[in-house]
């Protein structure tokens, strides 16, 4: 290796300087190396004070990718047929122009509880990045009423005897299941499920519960993971009820046992028909979550408030920061 000092290249050409990967980064770097990143596309110096590489010239504005689900919501119940909850609505893609230095909203949405005493299920809170908002799910149908589930990301599942179920939102989430027609309520008749992301949620039948809507997939993380799944609906005098969709949703139940939504992934909490068992609340719906991809020349700053970890091996070149909960603000530097 030459080392050259106060060196003039008196030239009309062109000089090339060593490149690389990101994984062929030099395992020890010392302040000032310089070098072409073929994985980010620009040239990189190493900061020996911060530990990190920096580009040579950072661009005034940057994009990110991103993933929101919103809180699913609660299954209904009490004291009939409890409907399943409709998952929180899920939305993917890319958010250009950003600057450094600007607090940028950001929330995670909570899921719903299901009902407690008489109610139908609970409407999940919605989960925000900047201006993107992804809607909480709809409560699953519920009560002696036998009343339509709640609308929302994705619609929750109706009860019985016709009524309507839930409605999604487009591009967010879909309809939920309907309930076990009049005219066929036995022995063991149904309610429907919540839809999900990825489908409607199941249609309740004479001897079964609905099933929850599947969720979709997302690799944002670097791996392919479901979420929003819907909730299944509640089945009379049998157990279990319908299974949960693929993304978290919680199974449907007869007496106790409905499932709740799992957390971080929007999913619909099971619907529960509470006759001849003490009455408790049906399932509840999972929490949302936010995760943002970003270059890794780029560090996401969150304010106080909000839960969040961050992944930096999982996708050579990128951070992915996953944020749980809270509400506040993330900054990018």
């Amino acid at each position: 290796m030459a080392t050259l000092k106060n060196t003039t290249i008196n030239d009309t050409g062109f000089f090339t300087m060593p490149s690389g990967t990101t994984a062929q980064r030099p395992a020890s770097p010392t302040q000032g190396m310089t070098r072409y990143n073929t994985t980010l596309g620009y040239i990189e110096w190493y900061d020996g004070a911060g530990s990190t590489w920096r580009p040579i010239y950072q661009s005034p504005t940057l994009s990110i990718d991103y993933l929101v689900v919103g809180g699913g919501g609660g299954g209904g119940g009490a004291p009939y047929h409890g409907g399943g909850g409709g998952a929180g609505g899920m939305l993917t893609g890319t958010l250009s122009g950003l600057t450094t230095g600007t607090a940028y909203t950001i929330t995670v949405g909570a899921g719903a509880p299901g009902y407690q005493s008489t109610l139908a299920g609970n409407t999940g809170s919605n989960s925000v990045i900047n201006t993107t908002t992804a809607y909480g799910g709809g409560g699953g149908g519920g009560t002696g009423s036998d009343g339509p589930g709640g609308n929302g990301g994705s619609g929750g599942g109706a009860t019985v005897r016709n009524s309507s179920p839930g409605t999604g939102t487009a591009g967010q989430g879909n309809n939920g299941g309907s309930g076990a027609p009049s005219g066929s309520e036995g022995p063991n008749y149904g309610a429907g499920g919540g839809g999900g992301a990825g489908a409607v949620g199941g249609n309740g039948t004479s001897t079964a519960g609905g099933a929850g809507g599947n969720g979709l997939q997302s690799s944002i993380t670097g791996t392919a993971t479901y979420y929003a799944g819907g909730g299944g609906g509640s089945v009379y005098a049998t157990t279990p009820g319908g299974a949960g969709g693929l993304g978290g949703g919680g199974t449907g139940a007869y007496g106790p046992g409905s499932g709740n939504g799992t957390a971080n992934t929007g999913g619909g909490g099971g619907g529960r028909d509470s006759r001849g068992s003490t009455n408790i609340g049906s399932g509840n719906g999972g929490s949302g979550i936010v995760i943002i991809k970003v270059s890794s020349s780029y560090t996401a700053t969150f304010s106080a408030g909000i839960t969040s970890s961050v992944d930096t091996s999982s996708v050579p070149g990128f951070k992915i920061y996953s944020v749980t909960a809270g509400t506040g603000t993330v900054t990018f530097s």
